[in-house]
């Protein structure tokens, strides 16, 4: 790829979008330490969005507090004084413990205070997912309503013996009620998927690294690896295209090609490399009652011109699948987003177990900042995807801190929870190595991460 190639418009939309987002994210778990730490009169000498290695874009003094702005955008950070923490700040831990230091507080005020910003976290996605319920609504596609059963667009489901058409009804025993479901639950799944393929219900068995290969293959960005699979009806087509020429016109459904039946749009998608480029070929369209012969050829990409119908309320209108939308109101909308937002942790954790497990090759398709930056739309600011994103990043936010790291969140309440129980304090100088420690393993976590999205690291390169 060139320079020229890239869409620069479309990257930067992505770019600010990650970075709103992480702002607010990353502000909101640093208020919920600087918060917490005021309660129990701690002193937060610097509360920052970013980090501010040598110099700050932005500081101000306000009371006892600095708040400012970094340069460096791997997170942020609340200075809370006598605290051993990412500001290795040495000089004070050398002096008596002053009232308004946090290592002079009770441990369970301690804890509290470590747990604040992961409680702020889990508390934001709650209350996202309950915004979204009650703007957007709860959309879904039940996996019932799929009248012709599932499209899998990518070569690697046909070697797991898959076929167009197949109706997935459940993964590792578990029943698979929406559209959405069947593709997040067949990549974590452990053992097999239960399909119904001609009236008949079969069991599929799945490898332990599916992800993977699809990583491999670097599917998982491409689009979609599976839709609703549905006839080949004509919902747009271009007035400079071959078959606008030829007479295809939106609302049409192309039956046959050069006298071969085609029922589905993947059969017509399959069957047109295979076309000859200069030769005219013979469309059989279904127009209302009638079927239409119309001679076409193709353009420079094999193609007749046209694109299919792929939003879902196109579909439900069709009656190739049923749209269903949920609304909530304020105190129904707050249950369910709890329960939305324990929906996606656990679809997070099933994922994190296949990265933890090296045969999965799960790891190969770990990212950075690129990564995250992806998954926003590039081609308009849609405020329902940046906030379904932003809630699902603040979900992985809370847990990847609870981990019980040093310099992680979970770190620290690692260490006080076994203060706690055995009554005894860990020394400062232990806490320092294990700050340096948790440091050096985060920034090698970092630097993999961003390394696979870049120069593809996990997949030996």
């Amino acid at each position: 790829m060139t320079l020229l190639a890239i869409d620069w418009g479309s990257v930067g939309l992505k770019v600010a979008q990650l970075l709103v987002s992480l702002s607010i994210l990353v502000v909101l778990h640093e208020f919920g330490h600087y918060i917490t730490a005021k309660w129990f009169k701690c002193r937060v000498e610097k509360f920052y969005l970013f980090f501010n290695p040598w110099f700050s874009l932005f500081k101000k003094k306000i009371g006892e507090t600095e708040y400012g702005v970094g340069w460096l955008p791997l997170g942020g950070y609340v200075k809370i004084a006598g605290m051993v923490d990412e500001s290795m700040d040495k000089e004070q831990l050398k002096l008596p413990p002053q009232p308004y230091e946090f290592r002079s507080k009770p441990a369970w005020q301690r804890l509290i205070i470590m747990i604040g910003g992961v409680a702020v976290n889990v508390l934001l996605a709650f209350i996202i997912y309950a915004g979204i319920l009650m703007v957007w609504g709860d959309k879904m596609v039940p996996a019932s309503s799929l009248k012709y059963g599932i499209s899998f667009n990518d070569s690697i489901f046909s070697d797991l013996k898959f076929k167009n058409g197949d109706k997935v009804l459940a993964v590792d025993g578990k029943p698979v009620t929406d559209l959405t479901d069947v593709l997040r639950k067949v990549l974590v799944a452990d053992s097999t998927v239960t399909v119904e393929r001609n009236g008949n219900v079969l069991n599929l068995h799945m490898p332990v690294d599916l992800i993977g290969k699809l990583v491999e293959k670097k599917k998982l960005a491409d689009g979609p690896l599976i839709s609703p699979r549905i006839p080949a009806y004509v919902n747009m087509v271009a007035d400079s295209s071959p078959g606008y020429k030829a007479g295809l016109r939106p609302g049409d459904y192309i039956v046959g090609v050069n006298n071969q039946p085609v029922a589905y749009f993947d059969e017509l998608r399959i069957l047109m490399p295979t076309l000859p480029k200069d030769d005219s070929i013979t469309l059989d369209v279904k127009r209302g009652n009638e079927i239409l012969l119309l001679h076409t050829k193709l353009n420079a990409q094999n193609q007749i011109g046209f694109q299919t119908a792929s939003d879902p309320k196109t579909l439900d209108s069709l009656g190739f699948i049923e749209y269903k939308v949920q609304k909530y109101g304020f105190f129904a909308a707050l249950p369910a987003g709890v329960k939305m937002a324990g929906t996606e942790l656990q679809f997070y954790l099933e994922q994190f177990k296949k990265i933890l497990q090296p045969k999965t090759g799960a790891y190969k398709g770990v990212g950075g900042f690129k990564a995250m930056g992806s998954v926003f739309s590039g081609t308009s600011w849609d405020w329902e995807h940046f906030w379904t994103i932003t809630a699902f990043f603040s979900i992985i936010l809370a847990f990847m801190n609870m981990l019980p790291i040093p310099a992680l969140d979970g770190g620290h309440v690692l260490f006080t929870l076994i203060e706690m129980i055995t009554g005894r304090k860990p020394s400062e100088k232990f806490l320092e190595y294990a700050q340096i420690a948790g440091m050096v393993i985060l920034l090698a976590l970092m630097l993999y991460a961003n390394g696979n999205d870049w120069f593809g690291w996990g997949k030996g390169k």
